[in-house]
C-alpha cells in the first residue's frame, strides 16, 4: 500500500476514534449532569417563599456586600444564643444545635443537606458579575499585600500559623474561598517583589492598576488562571446551585468539570439555581444598596422582629448578644498585626450601635436607621484598612475610576467566562423588581388600613 494512502487511513482512524472517545465523553457528562438536576429540582422546597420560617440560612455570596449585611441587620437582630456556632466564620461546621435560628456562612446550598428544609428560608445577595470578578481580584490583593510587612514567603507563611494558632479570631484565611485564593496571591506578590529587588531598576509607569506586572498579578492573568475558572468564574451560579469546591455532595467536581467541557451543560446547572432563587425568601442587589436594604428590612427583618416579640425574649438577651458581637468582630486578627497600629483591629464601637432598640420592641424604621448608622462605620473602618494595605503595593490604587480604563476585551472575556453568572444576574434582577413592587402594594395597603383605622 502506498505510504500516503496508509498515513491518510490511520490519520482518519485516529479522528474517528477521537471522536468517539468525545461523543461518548460528553454522553458520560450529560448524563451526570442532567441526573444531578433531575434530583435537585425534585427535592423539597419550601413553597411558602413569602413567610420566615423558623431557620433563616443566609447563603453569602463573596464580594456582593454581604458582610455588611450580616453585622448590621443580623447581628442587630438575632440574638447571639440563637446563630448557629461559628456559622459565619468557619467551614465544614454542624448546624445542629437547639434554638439555632441563623446560619450565615460562605457554604453553598448543598448545606440544605443538613437542614430541615421544610422549617429553613433562605436569603442572599446577587451582584453584577463583572463587578464580582473584580471585587474579588482586588480583595485577594488587598489581604495578600498585608502579608508584605514580612521579609519572605517563608517567614510570612510561618507567622501566620503561629498566630492564628494562639489567637481566638478568625482569620480571612479560614474562609471559603479566601482560603485559596489569598496563598496563591501572597505568593506571586513575593515571588513579584523578589524579583524586583534581584533586577535592582524601578518600574515603569504604569497607568492602570490592573496591569502592573512588576508589582502584583495583571487581571487579565488572574482571570485566565484554573483556581479562578474554578472558584470564581461563574461562582454565584455554582454556589446557588451547591456545587462549589466547597460542596457537600461528591458529585459537584465532576459536575463542574463537564460544565467547564461542555458550555452547554451549564444550562441545567442554571435551572437549578434560578429556581432556588426564585424560591427564596429575599433576593438583594448589591449595586441597587438602597432599595436592598429598605425590602430587606421589611420583608425579613419585620417578620424576625415578629418572631422575638412573639417569644417574649428578655432584654438580658440584647447584652448577651453584644458581648458576644464584640468577641465576633476579631477577624484577621493574625493579618490586623500587620496594619499600621492605629488601623491594627476593627473598631468594634463601628459594628454596633449603643442606642440599639430591644429587638421586641424595634420597628422596621428604626432597623434601618441602626443599618445606616452601622454600614456608614463599617466602611470607614474597611477603607482605611485597604488603604493600609494597598500602600505596600504603591502605587496600585484600586478605584472604580480606574476600572473604567481596563480594555473591553478584557471586560468581554470576563462576561464570556461567566456567562451562567450574567444569566443568573439577569433573573436576579427580574425577581429584585418584582417583588419591590409587591412590597410597594403592600406598603401601601398597610398605609391605607391604618387611615381607614383612624377615620373611625
Amino acid at each position: 500500500m502506498d505510504p500516503i494512502i496508509k498515513l491518510t487511513l490511520l490519520l482518519l482512524f485516529f479522528r474517528i476514534a477521537c471522536a468517539s472517545t468525545v461523543e461518548k465523553n460528553f454522553e458520560h457528562c450529560e448524563t451526570v449532569v442532567k441526573n444531578w438536576a433531575s434530583s435537585a429540582l425534585h427535592q423539597g422546597i419550601n413553597k411558602d417563599k413569602h413567610t420566615l420560617q423558623d431557620l433563616l440560612f443566609f447563603l453569602h455570596v463573596p464580594r456582593t456586600g454581604g458582610r455588611s449585611y450580616y453585622h448590621c441587620f443580623l447581628k442587630k437582630l438575632y440574638p447571639s444564643s440563637q446563630e448557629c456556632p461559628r456559622s459565619y466564620d468557619k467551614l465544614r461546621f454542624d448546624p445542629r444545635k437547639e434554638k439555632c435560628r441563623l446560619l450565615a456562612t460562605h457554604d453553598d446550598y448543598s448545606m440544605m443537606e443538613k437542614l430541615p428544609k421544610e422549617r429553613t428560608s433562605v436569603v442572599t445577595i446577587v451582584r453584577n458579575p463583572v463587578d464580582r470578578v473584580f471585587s474579588s481580584y482586588e480583595f485577594s490583593v488587598e489581604v495578600a499585600a498585608r502579608f508584605l510587612v514580612h521579609p519572605d514567603l517563608a517567614s510570612a507563611t510561618k507567622m501566620s500559623k503561629r498566630l492564628r494558632a494562639k489567637k481566638a479570631g478568625v482569620s480571612t484565611l479560614d474562609i471559603w474561598p479566601w482560603k485559596y485564593l489569598v496563598p496563591w496571591m501572597r505568593a506571586d506578590l513575593f515571588a513579584r517583589r523578589h524579583a524586583r529587588r534581584q533586577k535592582g531598576s524601578s518600574e515603569d509607569k504604569i497607568d492602570s492598576p490592573y496591569d502592573m506586572k512588576d508589582i502584583l498579578m495583571p487581571l487579565q492573568e488572574f482571570i485566565d488562571d484554573p483556581i479562578v475558572r474554578d472558584i470564581v468564574h461563574n461562582g454565584a451560579t455554582f454556589q446557588i446551585a451547591g456545587l462549589t469546591n466547597n460542596s457537600y455532595l461528591d458529585e459537584s467536581h465532576e459536575i463542574r468539570h463537564c460544565v467547564r467541557e461542555y458550555k452547554s451543560l451549564g444550562q441545567h446547572v442554571l435551572r437549578v439555581a434560578k429556581t432556588r432563587l426564585d424560591a427564596m425568601l429575599y433576593v438583594g442587589l448589591t449595586a441597587e444598596h438602597k432599595e436592598s436594604a429598605t425590602m430587606f428590612a421589611n420583608v425579613v427583618g419585620s417578620q424576625v422582629i415578629s418572631q422575638l416579640r412573639d417569644a417574649n425574649f428578655s432584654t438580658g438577651t440584647l447584652a448577651d448578644n453584644q458581648s458576644a458581637n464584640s468577641s465576633s468582630l476579631h477577624l484577621d486578627s493574625e493579618l490586623e498585626s500587620n496594619v499600621d497600629q492605629n488601623n491594627s483591629t476593627l473598631d468594634e464601637k463601628a459594628l454596633q450601635d449603643e442606642d440599639e432598640a430591644k429587638r421586641k420592641n424595634m420597628t422596621v424604621t428604626e432597623l434601618i436607621e441602626v443599618y445606616e448608622g452601622c454600614i456608614s462605620s463599617l466602611l470607614k473602618t474597611q477603607s482605611r484598612r485597604r488603604f493600609a494595605s494597598l500602600k505596600r503595593i504603591s502605587p496600585a490604587n484600586f478605584s472604580k475610576e480606574a476600572r473604567r480604563h481596563v480594555s473591553d476585551a478584557v471586560l468581554q472575556e470576563i462576561r464570556t467566562l461567566n456567562y451562567l453568572d450574567v444569566d443568573l444576574f439577569k433573573y436576579a434582577q427580574e425577581i429584585f423588581a418584582m417583588r419591590q413592587v409587591q412590597l410597594m402594594g403592600n406598603l401601601d395597603m398597610k398605609v391605607s388600613l391604618f387611615s381607614s383605622f383612624l377615620d373611625l
